[in-house]
């Protein structure tokens, strides 16, 4: 008999939550009116899209939006098996990216933390995939011609935004988000988790 165990795997999330409307809209004005205070926002991934600076975590919007999500944090948690007695899953940091038509995201990932997550607050047809790399170090790994991509195979796998939905990934996992090939505006929030040890 043979068994292909799929040893060291990485894991993508991508969950549809119910009854977002409401915590959209909220973030959408909160989102907005940073905008509008910070015009310029700052650079680091996006081509010419507005990077929001970290939100203040303590505000009510970020509140009911971190409850919003809380158990879909939970759930990753549960599917790693990591020890939520000692342990804690924590947001370090949380901010916004408005994309334009046009606009885009280069290939990074996000250091020094555990997990990070994606979630749409708007989301129109074809404003750009999520795309995530396979992180196998190039040099020590050919890719031999497959006939076509398979969950074993792939280099490159994507996910298209829809409004609600909440994608978890690892944060050292590399992704780069397409052009937005529409004329209306894409927003996400993202942040980082740090899983860590619980002070006594």
């Amino acid at each position: 008999m043979v068994k292909a165990n799929l040893f060291f795997p990485t894991p993508v999330w991508a969950i549809q939550l119910e009854n977002y409307k409401l915590i959209n809209q909220e973030m959408y004005n909160y989102i907005k009116m940073q905008q509008k205070v910070d015009g310029p926002g700052i650079n680091k991934s996006n081509i010419k899209g507005w990077h929001s600076k970290d939100f203040n975590l303590t505000e009510k919007e970020p509140q009911n939006f971190i409850s919003f999500i809380s158990s879909s944090i939970e759930q990753v948690m549960i599917d790693m098996n990591w020890d939520k007695e000692k342990q804690l899953a924590k947001i370090d940091n949380m901010w916004a990216i408005v994309n334009i038509g046009g606009s885009a995201n280069l290939r990074h990932q996000h250091g020094n933390s555990t997990i990070s997550g994606a979630y749409y607050v708007r989301a129109p047809e074809n404003s750009g995939d999520i795309v995530f790399y396979d992180p196998r170090p190039a040099p020590v790994y050919s890719y031999p011609n497959a006939k076509q991509p398979n969950s074993l195979n792939a280099q490159v796998n994507a996910i298209s935004p829809k409004e609600g939905a909440l994608v978890l990934f690892p944060s050292y996992l590399d992704h780069s988000v397409n052009e937005n090939l529409s004329k209306n505006e894409r927003i996400v929030i993202s942040f980082n988790i740090r899983i860590g040890m619980k002070s006594n």
